[in-house]
């Protein structure tokens, strides 16, 4: 008998499906029924494969293969998800199988997860598409009433091959153009950029640069306190024929550009009467919208402090390991219009809990779930609708988890409540021709506040609220006191991740085109689902830092956008790029623009990017360059920045801003010009890209006469500079030597044994200071060797996952250093190896280590078969103390 398979999205959709059609048996990897056979994807399980005869190693990457324009576009499996592939290209190949039902999410990026698993298969069966836009029962066997033909969708095939193919080409041009442009002097400069990620680094670094240019100016505002009968109150003077002033937005009406006006008018008004007039009227606020996926990742990271990244795995795990949130990778902020019902299920079993009894059955006892577009909207759900609770109880969650869970709930019920009433009254008093301003707001009903703990008699947050003391009519009230308070203006804020996740939503604002913006409603860079990896991506790479609740964009991140204005390739710097894409695609789905003329244009974008990287001389590039404040070494002249030196303007010292592919920030330059050393410091790279540690000098090159930069990895500071051993005279031990009881001192990017760089030779002991990553500080080694353990330490990263982790370290009975992880309960039912959870043990076992201890055993035992002081180590970025042992010579030269 033939059967139809089902392939949805994820394995919750193939549930949903198997529950709302019944007669399902479930086996491991599929469900059958005597139609069908269910299974699902999840998520991309395909991705473009770089042609083989371009596929060269990372430090060999030279223009020499560019531009990369395969004529056709091959795919890999995707590793981690390559074992789910294998079993839908089995059920696809089973003989009973005729038919395909594409039953992935209803938008671009379903189809095109479909479409790829069948090109994969080489599937020949016919396909029809299940579209669905809500997931209720009725919903899901509607919409296999009316399935639609695969004629029917091919535009919309093409759009999501195009935008995939799209982003491949300018992606992997664009980052091995602009590598190789910045590798033209040696080394592997890795500069990577994409349609999504460099608009994004572009709005940071334009903020960045807006702070920088900043001049703060003085001004003055002026308050007075009136008595009036029944109490006393604050104004605020007011110029009430202010006009704003588009050439300086810095103006305000309550603002004055001079002391001498503000002592004017405080000496005009102190003492004097003033009449008062005053309006008052209600005002409301409605609740806000329920949460997409980026309204909710901005809320907690406002809230909680949360990343994009972590909210969005805290919801992850909430809708798939818990079930109480539904998808959360959404971009839509409604329901569909049939999920009434289900709404009504999910606040009955809100009753049940404590937390949200009162104002869900409120919701219920009143009526107020009914058709609503603010809340219920077909025309406004793409893919997937908003996040809301399942109805299903949470048991067990973590306090992140529960602190999301509780965002989301109660942001579902706050939708159903009426607005918030306020009495806002607006008050003006008159002294002596000056006018000054007072605002009260007072909360007359909360409204949805009430469901966050606000009542009547709470005033609201913002400046100038609460209840004003009253004033009778005809009253005159005396002024008390009149203060011109200095102020200064501020520079713009920079952008912490929420305020990042909202100019992305909204980067189509910043195009100009009425025709592109329009396009960009709604979608903005990136998608809810993308978002916060684009925003990871750009802290990886290190083009951005963050520090606290701001990002901040690195030396490396300014290069970038020097390198792409200088080049002109505006198209990698601004939305619009991402606007036209939009409007072209959309053009595409409706079967306006042939999918052969989008990627002409495509490729020819791909020619003219690498073109210009080939051709530009790197030295003359245009760009906003710094001059240090510490003279050169050599003749005591000014260092000024270039693209890609700081050099002398008097003598022939220059040094590279890249060495060892790493880029300089301005302060560790002045750093390194005054102290003649930095380091260690981290992210250095191989010609070959490997990662590696450094000290950076700047020493006397007798042959040229100069001063030249170098590397040294402290090797030859073992021999002292007369051969004869070094002497650590007036420096202090870290602590004693676990082998010989002599003083360990920090040399180089190593702590060693007096002993055993003395001659003779006589003791072996050596730790390195940066171990997988996490550099030791000397207060961790003392502890070490004092107490024979250091704190829990929580920069280690895994040479293999890249994966970070937590460790102890730990001296043995011999002196080796170990790594010795924190107990963690065991899971039901494991042993051995799997019974400890955890960064710890998973670390342990990635490098080869064989302390992943049964968990009924507490984590005394070492966990390094390999002594973690020869751990392969990756650089810190902390400052080397100013006394060190004398260097004879520098490793190797740092251009």
């Amino acid at each position: 008998m033939s059967k139809t398979l089902i392939i949805a999205e994820k394995p919750s959709v193939a549930n949903d499906i198997a529950k709302s059609l019944g007669g399902f048996t479930k086996h491991d990897e599929y469900f059958e029924s005597d139609e069908y056979v269910l299974s699902s994807a999840v998520g991309h399980l395909l991705e473009i494969a770089v042609p083989e005869e371009h596929d060269v190693k990372r430090g060999k990457w030279s223009f020499a293969h560019l531009p990369m324009i395969p004529p056709y576009f091959a795919l890999n499996p995707i590793a981690k998800t390559e074992s789910r592939l294998k079993v839908l290209n089995r059920l696809i190949k089973r003989k009973d199988v005729t038919g395909l039902i594409n039953a992935c999410d209803a938008g671009r990026e379903g189809e095109l997860i479909f479409r790829l698993i069948a090109q994969n298969a080489k599937a020949k069966q016919p396909v029809r598409r299940l579209w669905l836009q809500s997931m209720t029962p009725n919903a899901i066997r509607e919409g296999f009433t009316h399935l639609r033909s695969d004629e029917e969708m091919l535009p919309l095939a093409d759009a999501a091959r195009c935008r995939s193919e799209a982003d491949w080409l300018i992606g992997i041009n664009g980052t091995r153009a602009m590598t190789a442009f910045n590798s033209k002097e040696g080394g592997f400069y890795l500069t990577t950029v994409g349609r999504v990620q460099t608009p994004t680094l572009s709005i940071v670094v334009e903020r960045e640069e807006k702070i920088k240019k900043f001049v703060s100016r003085d001004y003055w505002e002026v308050r007075a306190e009136f008595i009036c009968a029944a109490g006393v109150y604050e104004g605020r003077w007011l110029d009430t024929g202010f006009k704003k002033d588009e050439h300086d937005p810095e103006k305000r009406a309550e603002r004055l550009w001079s002391k001498a006006a503000a002592d004017s008018i405080a000496m005009a008004c102190k003492g004097k009467i003033g009449n008062v007039t005053e309006e008052s009227k209600p005002t409301t606020s409605m609740a806000p919208g329920l949460f997409d996926l980026t309204s909710l990742q901005r809320e907690a990271n406002g809230r909680f402090g949360f990343s994009a990244k972590n909210t969005l795995g805290l919801a992850q795990a909430l809708y798939e390991k818990h079930k109480v949130l539904t998808y959360p990778r959404t971009d839509s902020r409604h329901l569909p219009e049939d999920y009434i019902d289900t709404t009504k299920q999910v606040l009955n079993v809100l009753t049940e809990n404590n937390n949200y009894h009162t104002f869900a059955k409120q919701i219920l006892a009143k009526g107020w779930v009914k058709p609503n577009k603010r809340i219920f909207d077909n025309t406004k759900i793409s893919d997937h609708f908003a996040i809301i609770p399942t109805g299903i109880a949470p048991k067990g969650l973590s306090e992140p988890e529960q602190k999301l869970y509780d965002l989301v709930t109660r942001r579902f019920m706050a939708v159903f409540f009426p607005a918030a009433e306020f009495q806002v009254t607006t008050r003006y008093t008159e002294v002596s021709g000056h006018q000054f301003k007072t605002e009260g707001k007072v909360m007359t009903n909360p409204g949805w506040l009430a469901i966050y703990g606000k009542d009547v008699a709470a005033d609201d947050d913002k400046e100038g609220s609460g209840m004003l003391v009253p004033v009778a009519k005809g009253e005159k009230v005396k002024t008390e006191k009149v203060t011109p308070n200095g102020l200064v203006t501020k520079p713009p804020a920079r952008y912490s991740e929420a305020t990042l996740l909202s100019a992305m939503e909204g980067a189509g604002k910043l195009v100009d085109s009425d025709e592109l913006r329009d396009a960009m409603a709604g979608k903005g860079l990136g998608t809810p689902a993308t978002r916060a990896a684009i925003i990871e991506g750009l802290l990886t790479e290190k083009y951005l830092l963050r520090e606290g609740r701001e990002l901040i964009p690195t030396a490396k991140a300014s290069q970038l956008m020097t390198l792409l204005r200088g080049l002109g390739v505006n198209e990698l710097t601004a939305p619009e790029l991402t606007g036209e894409w939009e409007y072209k695609l959309s053009q595409m789905e409706k079967g306006r623009i042939s999918r052969e003329e989008f990627m002409r244009e495509i490729a020819q974008m791909t020619q003219i990017i690498v073109k210009r990287a080939k051709e530009y001389d790197n030295e003359t590039i245009p760009g906003d360059y710094a001059t240090l404040q510490t003279p050169c070494p050599n003749c005591a002249g000014v260092v000024k920045e270039n693209y890609r030196r700081f050099a002398c303007t008097k003598c022939e010292f220059s040094m590279s801003k890249t060495p060892g592919s790493r880029q300089f920030e301005i302060a560790e330059v002045e750093e390194l010009l005054k102290e003649r050393t930095i380091g260690p410091l981290q992210g250095f790279r191989s010609k070959m890209g490997r990662p590696f540690a450094a000290i950076l000098r700047i020493v006397r090159d007798e042959d040229i006469g100069n001063f030249k930069l170098e590397f040294d990895f402290g090797q030859n500071d073992e021999e002292g500079e007369d051969g004869e051993g070094v002497d650590f005279t007036g420096q202090t031990p870290v602590g004693p030597c676990p082998k010989c009881n002599a003083g360990v001192y920090e040399m180089g990017l190593a702590y060693v044994c007096e002993h055993s760089v003395a001659k003779p030779k006589t003791c072996d002991f050596r730790s390195s200071r940066i171990i997988l990553q996490q550099e030791i500080l000397p207060e961790q080694m003392g502890k070490l060797l004092n107490e024979g353990k250091t704190d829990l330490l929580p920069g280690f990263v895994s040479q293999r996952t890249r994966r970070a982790f937590k460790a102890f370290l730990v001296r043995g009975k011999d002196g080796k250093v170990s790594f010795e992880f924190e107990p963690r309960k065991a899971k039901p039912g494991a042993k051995g190896k799997e019974a400890v959870e955890g960064e710890g043990a998973e670390a342990a076992a990635v490098e080869g280590d064989t302390a992943a201890a049964p968990a009924k055993k507490p984590a005394a035992k070492k966990a390094a078969a390999k002594p973690a002081a020869k751990a392969a180590a990756k650089p810190a970025a902390k400052k080397a103390p100013a006394k060190k042992a004398p260097a004879k010579k520098a490793a190797a030269t740092a251009e």
